[in-house]
């Protein structure tokens, strides 16, 4: 077997283990804030030695569960059926996209353990590993890894694998250790051939680039980053969705436009208000994000548009079928109205639904256009077909695996 298909894309199966890293909220100012203070140095000399740092786009809405489907299947939302964290459903149901029953397509990592390829998945939030796991695919959480195992490996207990018991989901070390077992199951199951390491953005939702704690992540993430080189894997490394700030300098307020409020104050009732960042981790961001999916009566929703493009820090409101267009979004898994907003202002529903004492720091978070740019980076030289749109940015962080195993010197 030297190809699989997986979502009508061919891939090459590779020689050696390859391991695709997605740091949550890894945007591109942390690496290059970390390289130029020389805090990287196994990522400096991998560049050094041919290795590739480019910058692309993530999916939009900018946020964990759509971005990471997008990037182990590598389609958009509108084919792999993922709009973001939470939707409402056709039938009205609020849900958590977590169930594989939503997914309308397999993963690169389920074609190739059909086709008989060794894979693994890991993940630091557990929220994801049922939707990485679909298809027969081994996968495990940090987060749930007391009592786990990957019987398909013969392995009982990845804690007794690691050494040490797993950390609390935030913690600033769960996505190092998640990277650990990776690297403590590569080396039980040398025949693996492709992993995919999903980390957790509690530190990036809470410290800036250049931040101590942002530091001590980095720098943990760049030594195991070696570990994996030095074990004689590929390496690619891309993001979900960048970060920003989202509070007001000066008073550290959180800068929200609550859409409901914005809207009751004008006599326009709303149906629904969906926040597709609602995840089961409020004390990363509130619910509070970029991003929000309107649901009104017809006849409201040229006067919604109306109001709230007059509100500061509202930057673009489209209809179902334009949202659906631009950001490539299954058209039946969105509201009546999306709402996007500007780098420093986060949308919420109404002021009474948000707990903003559960935010550990000030307010940063993600969900927009502002969020998109993604880290694009690989270990070994681009080449070939992709290599022109990957130096001119224009790429997807769902074209990762097509990078790193078509399109560099490994493959």
């Amino acid at each position: 077997m030297t190809t699989v298909i997986a979502n009508d894309r061919t891939y090459r199966v590779p020689e050696r283990p390859v391991v695709v890293f997605t740091v949550d909220g890894g945007d591109p100012r942390y690496f290059r804030d970390a390289l130029q203070r020389g805090i990287m140095p196994r990522l400096a000399l991998m560049l050094e030695a041919g290795g590739e740092f480019g910058v692309g786009a993530s999916e939009v809405p900018s946020l964990t569960n759509p971005n990471n489907i997008s990037i182990v299947t590598g389609v958009p939302p509108a084919l792999h059926g993922i709009p973001g964290n939470y939707m409402r459903a056709p039938d009205g149901e609020l849900v958590l996209l977590n169930d594989p029953k939503y997914l309308r397509a397999p993963s690169i990592h389920a074609c190739f353990e059909k086709a008989g390829v060794p894979t693994l998945m890991i993940t630091a939030k557990d929220k994801l590993r049922q939707l990485l796991g679909n298809g027969g695919v081994p996968s495990v959480s940090v987060e749930c890894a007391a009592g786990a195992g990957l019987p398909a490996y013969g392995i009982e207990s990845v804690e007794k694998l690691v050494g040490e018991p797993a950390p609390h989901v935030y913690d600033t070390f769960s996505s190092h250790y998640g990277m650990r077992l990776g690297l403590a199951v590569l080396r039980a199951v040398p025949q693996i051939r492709l992993l995919y390491v999903s980390l957790t953005d509690r530190v990036q939702h809470e410290y800036a680039p250049g931040e101590s704690e942002a530091d001590r992540f980095f720098t943990e993430f760049d030594r195991l980053v070696g570990e994996y080189l030095d074990a004689g894997c590929t390496v690619a490394i891309t993001a979900d969705h960048g970060m920003n700030a989202k509070h007001d300098s000066e008073t550290g307020q959180p800068r929200v436009r609550f859409l409901a409020d914005v809207l009751a104050a004008a006599g326009i009732p709303v149906q629904d208000v969906v926040l597709p960042i609602t995840d089961p981790y409020p004390r990363h961001h509130g619910a509070l994000g970029s991003f929000a999916w309107l649901y009104l009566e017809p006849e409201h929703r040229a006067p919604a548009r109306e109001i709230l493009a007059a509100v500061p820090g509202i930057e673009e409101i489209w209809d179902a079928e334009t949202a659906a267009t631009l950001y490539e979004l299954p058209v039946d898994r969105v509201g009546d109205l999306a709402v996007t907003a500007a780098a420093d202002t986060a949308l919420g529903a109404s002021a009474t639904d948000h707990d903003l004492t559960q935010l550990q720091r000030r307010l940063r978070s993600h969900g927009g256009r502002h969020e998109q740019p993604v880290p694009l980076i690989v270990s070994q030289q681009i080449a070939g077909p992709l290599a022109a749109r990957y130096r001119a940015g224009i790429l997807r962080n769902r074209d990762i695996h097509d990078l790193v195993l078509n399109h560099t010197a490994t493959s």
